[in-house]
């Protein structure tokens, strides 16, 4: 049909056609919407002097989508779609012109014009009776499979080892083996078939690597406190990227239910605040919640290719971590509070991350707010919610993170051998350090660890002073060194020499002085 050509049909309704749909034209015009419904003009009437039988084959999908479409359900439609005969469309011309002729008298005219092929040949499928009696459980004989097929009138060559079955065209349900097995079943008798118990082997079961992770991080920020969210993947624009590291294309819904559920999120924390908004609101002032889930990375086009599903861990901190009583002042949640849950869950994991400040995330603090490095990759980063952001979402001042899961299982070690808790005691060093205002403590550790002392297991700041009695942009930070020798007690002379190295590393790497 031409697009918007109308036809009237049998039943008298006018119908507007589409190029999808197939019509019988007469000159170009459509008269009749081939195997659905004759069309009006050409009706049979007391007037008719001549008839023009058609016997023909349509595409079955084809017919389908025009009957669903015109929502015109018909005899002619149901047998198209469901498959007919093609071997005897020639013959049910022949059967419908005797008919004519014997009941209204009519004389038929020789001949028959066609168009197009139509492959009439029987389809040819090979099988062994091997695999007949494996499937069906049976012990049956080529007799057997002989007279099933000579039942069904199938024509049937070869021998038990390998054979050929011609299947008839008025079995178009029948392709491959499987459905010769399903007809050998039937006629041979569903209720010969043995019966047996299905069989109690069974897979000894065992979490993958991605749940394993997710039961440690669920560990670690259930101990630390945290109460589970799960909130929608589905957000704003806006929000989908605000929090995002590294913003990709948005993947839009094409019929959203509402404008905020319109796109997949990039990032988690902008779901979580709307929970602590929700909270917030109702007087629920201390909150620390967490979500594991996904979000959705878009690197092609959104109209072409799926997103990359991204398992992700954040969490959000706003409120009291203590709050006062007679004895106890009130404690708030701050920057190294959030920092804190994230260093024991790398610490449970058994992975060394490296914290650097950043001002490039939009919607956080500038001066509050740090990017998570693992291996040179960034996979997640903690801070403080940018105030202005804070209070677009009606909250106050929070401290989140997110951590991409996905990054680091990729990097995920073998879990680590036992190792016998040694016997000989450690040995703590302090040292102060005066230092220029501007060196942070990752530079004072990295100093600390370029000496190469293999017999230092742990660095620990316990105070930062800063005045003007030490001069002005000066600095003093003073570190706790514990030492230990799994095979051996420490000596005094032996910690000391260490000790010096390290000074010189301290001295040399960025100029500090030993107070």
């Amino acid at each position: 049909a031409c697009a918007g050509e109308k036809l009237v049909t049998l039943d008298d309704e006018e119908r507007e056609l589409e190029m999808s749909d197939l019509v019988i034209a007469v000159a170009d015009k459509p008269v009749a919407l081939a195997g659905v419904m004759g069309g009006a003009a050409t009706e049979i009437s007391f007037q008719s002097s001549r008839v023009v039988l058609e016997a023909a084959v349509f595409d079955g999908t084809s017919i389908r989508k025009t009957s669903g479409r015109l929502n015109l359900r018909s005899e002619s439609s149901s047998r198209f779609e469901k498959g007919i005969n093609l071997a005897t469309v020639t013959e049910a011309l022949d059967a419908a012109a005797s008919m004519i002729a014997d009941l209204a008298g009519a004389t038929v005219q020789a001949g028959i014009v066609s168009a197009g092929q139509v492959d009439t040949s029987d389809v040819e499928i090979v099988s062994t009776l091997s695999d007949v009696n494996r499937v069906l459980g049976t012990e049956l004989t080529y007799t057997d499979i002989e007279d099933v097929f000579r039942r069904l009138g199938f024509g049937l060559t070869g021998d038990a080892e390998k054979f050929t079955v011609s299947v008839p065209r008025r079995r178009w349900d029948i392709h491959i083996e499987a459905d010769l097995y399903e007809e050998i079943a039937r006629i041979y008798g569903y209720d010969k078939l043995p019966a047996t118990l299905p069989k109690g082997d069974g897979t000894a079961g065992q979490l993958t690597e991605t749940q394993k992770l997710r039961r440690k991080v669920r560990t670690v920020a259930e101990g630390a406190g945290l109460t589970e969210v799960i909130t929608y993947a589905l957000t704003t624009p806006e929000k989908a990227v605000q929090f995002s590291t590294n913003p990709s294309n948005l993947t839009e819904l094409m019929w959203p239910m509402t404008v905020d559920r319109s796109v997949l999120r990039q990032n988690m924390v902008a779901c979580i605040l709307d929970t602590v908004a929700y909270n917030v609101a109702r007087k629920n002032k201390d909150l620390a919640l967490y979500e594991i889930g996904k979000v959705f990375e878009q690197t092609g086009n959104p109209q072409e290719e799926l997103p990359t599903e991204i398992n992700s861990f954040a969490f959000a901190l706003t409120g009291l971590v203590t709050e006062k009583d007679f004895q106890t002042p009130a404690v708030p949640v701050d920057f190294f509070y959030a920092k804190g849950i994230l260093e024991a869950l790398f610490d449970r994991l058994g992975l060394k991350v490296e914290y650097t400040a950043t001002q490039a995330l939009a919607g956080m603090h500038p001066g509050r707010t740090a990017t998570i490095s693992l291996d040179g990759q960034v996979v997640g980063f903690v801070g403080q919610v940018h105030p202005v952001t804070a209070k677009d979402y009606n909250i106050p001042e929070t401290y989140v993170a997110e951590i991409n899961l996905t990054a680091i299982e990729q990097v995920m070690q073998p879990a680590k051998l036992f190792v016998e808790i040694t016997k000989f005691p450690a040995v703590t060093r302090d040292i102060a350090l005066l230092l220029k205002a501007e060196i942070s403590h990752k530079e004072v550790v990295a100093a600390i660890e370029a000496a190469g002392m293999k017999r230092l297991t742990d660095i620990k700041l316990f105070d930062v002073f800063s005045g003007e009695k030490l001069g002005l942009g000066m600095k003093s930070m003073a570190y706790t060194l514990t030492f230990q020798n799994p095979e051996d007690t420490l000596e005094d002379e032996e910690v000391a020499r260490y000790m010096e190295k390290i000074q010189k590393s301290l001295e040399v790497t960025i100029g500090a002085e030993v107070r």
